[in-house]
């Protein structure tokens, strides 16, 4: 298999692959069995990029977490080819908007923190914290509820802008 081929097998399978504002690529995947590994090394050795770089190994979550996790990539995706910005853009602002909501409403100690450090902050310097390169803590501390609560105000938000959803297989 080519390098190229090898690289978009890989991208197709990761979780999210995501742009930062600053422009660099991330990948972020799941690896479910021992030759999703192998493919993995294969194209560590095939690729090249520039050193040093930070890999990062944990423990993945339930399958429920990972789908609703997928699903939101999925939408942003899906809002960048129908919208006006780009998918990170439209995570910023929807972690923004509706996931620190949700996290200061049930939690005091989240809401102690964020008030005291993040909300006193100017909009665009809130809306660069929630993605790359400084990823502030909203959707990763979600409970699954918490989570299913954002992805319906996420979908509430994008339709109503007029974009047609999907969960991969079907319009929503």
């Amino acid at each position: 298999m080519k390098k190229s081929e090898l690289y978009k097998k890989m991208v197709s399978q990761a979780r999210s692959v995501t742009a930062d504002p600053l422009g660099a690529a991330d990948i972020f995947m799941v690896l479910h069995t021992d030759n999703d590994k192998y493919e993995l090394l294969k194209l560590l050795d095939q690729v090249n990029f520039d050193l040093p770089a930070e890999v990062w190994i944990k423990k993945a979550g339930s399958d429920r977490e990972l789908s609703q996790n997928n699903l939101q990539h999925f939408w942003f995706r899906q809002a960048q080819k129908q919208g006006d910005m780009k998918a990170w853009e439209y995570r910023a602002y929807c972690k923004l908007h509706f996931g620190v909501p949700i996290l200061r409403r049930d939690s005091k100690a989240y809401a102690d923190k964020y008030d005291a450090y993040v909300k006193p902050l100017p909009y665009e310097t809130k809306l660069a914290y929630m993605v790359e390169p400084f990823q502030f803590p909203v959707t990763k501390l979600f409970t699954i509820s918490q989570m299913s609560e954002y992805l319906d105000a996420v979908k509430e938000h994008l339709t109503g802008l007029g974009m047609q959803l999907s969960d991969g297989d079907t319009l929503i």
